[in-house]
């Protein structure tokens, strides 16, 4: 067993080590408005998510700062206070690569991908057409994230869902779940791995 000190390690070995533990991740591919144009759909996808709470229905976003900049994404959540959540899927996730490009926030990652935006139900922010599943969102809480020495690494997003668009293939209405082997999607690994829905099973939990 090697037993490392946190306090013997480097940024990028912290790094390299959680992320290559922590898998597979779901990957949040986030839509926002663009404050330097609001016309502008700001995209770009992010492995640092999860699920917060039902009540209130929360999804975490963790955006990371570049030299000391909060990303577009963050900015433009920050500014408007809202943004929609997609679920990455195996015939989307090509294209979302491609919305990982540093672009100017006057430029829309979208037109590196055959994505259509479609507008939202109850807020400004539009979605991506093929996606199997959106979640409007609207920001709950920000959440600055300080390294050691006090500067400001990550921008901690908490949104709350105001409105799900799940598409009728991979939902089942009537008994009120999703079908992951037909929704697909796509897990963030470390480096430049990626990985799909494997074998899954089922384990009752304890009763007592």
């Amino acid at each position: 067993m090697h037993i490392l000190s946190a306090t013997d390690l480097s940024v990028k070995e912290h790094y390299k080590l959680l992320s290559g533990s922590v898998v597979p991740r779901p990957i949040a591919f986030v839509t926002t408005l663009s404050t330097e144009d609001s016309g502008v759909v700001n995209a770009a996808p992010f492995s640092f998510f999860n699920v917060v709470s039902a009540d209130p229905p929360l999804l975490s976003v963790s955006i990371s700062r570049s030299n000391g900049e909060m990303k577009d994404t963050a900015r433009n959540i920050l500014q408007y206070k809202e943004l929609v959540i997609h679920v990455s899927t195996e015939e989307m996730i090509e294209d979302i690569n491609e919305t990982a490009a540093p672009l100017k926030p006057n430029q829309s990652e979208l037109e590196l991908t055959k994505f259509h935006v479609k507008p939202s139900e109850m807020i400004e922010v539009p979605g991506i057409l093929e996606a199997k599943i959106r979640y409007e969102c609207v920001l709950h809480e920000h959440i600055t994230i300080k390294n050691d020495q006090g500067t400001v690494v990550n921008d901690l997003i908490l949104a709350k869902v105001v409105c799900y668009h799940i598409s009728e293939g991979v939902y089942d209405a009537e008994a009120g779940y999703i079908s992951v082997e037909k929704l697909r999607p796509v897990a963030r690994l470390a480096g430049h791995d990626y990985a799909s829905l494997g074998k899954t099973y089922a384990m009752a939990r304890p009763t007592s």
